[in-house]
C-alpha cells in the first residue's frame, strides 16, 4: 500500500465532487476515465503495477458512486452478512462462519455519510431523533441501521445479502433441507390455498423458504406482497403488486405501516396476500384478512423454532 494512498484517494474524490462534475451528472464510464487519468498522473513516478493502479481507481469510484469499502463485500457472492460495529469494526459471515476483517472506515463521518446515502436512495430517514431504520440496497439486500445515542459504540449497520436468483424447492431438496415427500405436501397446501406462516429464529432461512414456496402459487393468480423493506423474490407471477412501508417524515407525518398496507390490499382484489414478516399489531389484520375470504396467505414470523 502506498504511504500517501489515502491522500491520493481524497484528492481525486475532491476533484470529482466539484460542482462542474456534479451539475453535469456525468456517466459512470466517463467518471472512471477521469478517475483513472487523475490517479495515473499522481502515481506516474511510483513503481505501481497495473493491478495496484486499478485497485486505486476502484477505491475512488466505489467511494463516490458505490458503497465505498463495503462494495467488494457486496460483490462477493460467498458473503451472506456484513456487520459494521462502528467505523473500526467490520465483520462478515461466510459459509456460516463470522470473521473480523482487516479493513475499516477512515473515520466516523465517512460511515455516517454512507448511511445517509443508503437510506436516501429508498426515501428513508435516520438521524439522532429517529435512530433506527430498515432499508435495502439496489440489489435487494436488507439493511438495518441503528445510530447513537441508541447504539453506544458508534453507527451500527447490518446487511443481509440474498442470492441473485431466488431459492427453489428443487434446490432445497438437493441440499437435503426438505424431502421430496414434504415438498409434495407443501405444494398441495399452497395450491389448495392454505394459510401458511413460516416461523424460526434469526437467519434460519424464513424469507428464503417463503420465496421457494411462492413457486407453487398458480401463475394466473393476483398476488399482493407487503414488506417493511422489499426483499421477496417472487419472479414467476405476472399479476403482482409489491407494496413497501414508509417511515414518517421529519415532521412526523406520512407514515405508512404494514397494517395500513394490509387494509389497502383487501381493496385490490387479491387472490392471495404475502406479508414478508409480521411482528406486531399487524398480525391481527393478517388473521382477519385470512378469515374474510383471502385464503392462501403466506407470511413469516420470528420464533424459537
Amino acid at each position: 500500500m502506498l504511504e500517501d494512498e489515502q491522500k491520493i484517494i481524497e484528492e481525486v474524490k475532491s476533484i470529482l465532487q466539484d460542482d462542474k462534475y456534479i451539475q453535469r451528472d456525468i456517466e459512470d464510464k466517463e467518471m472512471r476515465e477521469i478517475i483513472k487519468s487523475e490517479i495515473f498522473t499522481r502515481v506516474k513516478n511510483q513503481r505501481l503495477n497495473v493491478a495496484a493502479k486499478k485497485e486505486l481507481v476502484d477505491k475512488v469510484y466505489n467511494a463516490l458512486k458505490k458503497l465505498d469499502i463495503l462494495q467488494p463485500l457486496i460483490d462477493d457472492k460467498d458473503i451472506t452478512e456484513i456487520m459494521i460495529n462502528g467505523p473500526e469494526n467490520i465483520f462478515v459471515e461466510n459459509g456460516g462462519k463470522v470473521t473480523k476483517l482487516n479493513i475499516n472506515f477512515e473515520n466516523k463521518r465517512i460511515l455516517e455519510n454512507l448511511i445517509q446515502k443508503i437510506v436516501s436512495e429508498v426515501n428513508r430517514v435516520v438521524n439522532e431523533s429517529s435512530p433506527i431504520v430498515d432499508a435495502r440496497l439496489q440489489d435487494g439486500s436488507r439493511v438495518n441501521i441503528v445510530l447513537p445515542p441508541i447504539a453506544l459504540n458508534g453507527p451500527i449497520v447490518t446487511i443481509r445479502k440474498f442470492p441473485d436468483t431466488p431459492m427453489t424447492v428443487k434446490q432445497l431438496i438437493k441440499f437435503g433441507s426438505i424431502t421430496r415427500e414434504i415438498a409434495d405436501i407443501l405444494e398441495a397446501l399452497v395450491q389448495a390455498k392454505y394459510n401458511i406462516l413460516i416461523s424460526g429464529g434469526t437467519g434460519s432461512g424464513k424469507t428464503t423458504f417463503l420465496n421457494a414456496l411462492s413457486n407453487f402459487i398458480p401463475k394466473d393468480e393476483r398476488v399482493i406482497t407487503i414488506e417493511d423493506s422489499a426483499e421477496l423474490q417472487i419472479v414467476e407471477i405476472e399479476n403482482i403488486v409489491r407494496l413497501e412501508t414508509r417511515n414518517a417524515n421529519t415532521e412526523g407525518k406520512g407514515q405508512v405501516t404494514i397494517r395500513d398496507l394490509i387494509k389497502s390490499s383487501l381493496r385490490m382484489r387479491p387472490d392471495r396476500i404475502v406479508v414478508g414478516e409480521v411482528r406486531g399489531a399487524e398480525a391481527l389484520d393478517m388473521l382477519q384478512a385470512m378469515n374474510t375470504g383471502h385464503d392462501g396467505s403466506l407470511s413469516t414470523g420470528h420464533a424459537n423454532s
